[in-house]
C-alpha cells in the first residue's frame, strides 16, 4: 500500500499549493481587486435587467388591464347597439299606431327601454329645436323654413345615442335652413323704354 499513499500525499500537495506559493485562500491583491470589479459590474448588470424586466412586466399589465377594459366597453356597446335596434323599431311602430291600445302598450315598452338604456348610462340625442352638432347628428335632409332659427333640427329621422362623452350612434336629423332674403327688385330707369 505505500504506493497508494504516496499517490494521496501527491494529490494533497496539489491541492494546498497556490500559484502565488501561498497558502490555500491567499488571492493577490490584484486579482482580488478586479474579481471584485468583475463581480460589482455583473451585479449592475443583473440588477439592470431586473429593473427592465420589472418595467417590462408593469407595462405589460397596464397594456393588459386597457385591453380588457375596452374590450368590456365595446362588448357593452354591441348589447346597448342591440336594444337600439329594439327602440327603434317600437319608435316605428309607435309613429305607425300611436293611438289605441296598441299605442300604450308600445309607449310602456318604449318607456321600459328607455330606463335599461338609461341605467346603463345611455342618453338620447337629437330632439326639434336642438342646435346642428356635427359630432353628434348626421344631417340627413335640409328643410327650407323661415319657422325655425338656422342650423337647428326641425325633425329627426332616427334617434342617436350617448354613452358619457361617446356617440354611440349619431342621430340622423333635419336641419333649418333659412331661405335667402329676397333680392332687391332692380328698378327700371327713368325714360327707358
Amino acid at each position: 500500500m505505500p504506493s497508494s499513499r504516496a499517490s494521496d500525499q501527491r494529490h494533497d500537495d496539489r491541492r494546498t499549493e497556490q500559484p502565488g506559493g501561498g497558502p490555500p485562500g491567499d488571492v493577490p491583491a490584484g486579482d482580488a481587486d478586479a474579481t471584485a470589479a468583475q463581480a460589482q459590474a455583473e451585479v449592475a448588470r443583473l440588477e439592470d435587467r431586473l429593473k427592465r424586466a420589472l418595467a417590462d412586466l408593469d407595462n405589460f399589465r397596464k397594456r393588459t388591464a386597457r385591453e380588457l377594459d375596452r374590450r368590456a366597453v365595446e362588448a357593452a356597446d354591441a348589447v346597448v347597439g342591440d336594444w337600439l335596434e329594439v327602440a327603434d323599431s317600437i319608435d316605428r311602430a309607435l309613429a305607425a299606431a300611436p293611438d289605441g291600445r296598441a299605442g300604450e302598450g308600445l309607449r310602456a315598452v318604449a318607456d321600459q327601454i328607455a330606463a335599461t338604456l338609461a341605467r346603463e348610462g345611455v342618453s338620447r340625442i337629437g330632439a326639434p329645436g336642438e342646435r346642428f352638432d356635427p359630432e353628434r347628428h348626421e344631417a340627413v335632409d335640409v328643410r327650407m323654413t323661415p319657422d325655425a332659427e338656422d342650423r337647428t333640427i326641425v325633425d329627426v329621422a332616427r334617434a342617436g345615442y350617448t354613452r358619457g362623452d361617446r356617440v354611440l350612434r349619431p342621430a340622423q336629423v333635419v336641419v333649418a335652413r333659412r331661405p335667402p332674403p329676397p333680392a332687391p327688385a332692380e328698378h327700371a330707369a327713368p325714360g327707358a323704354g
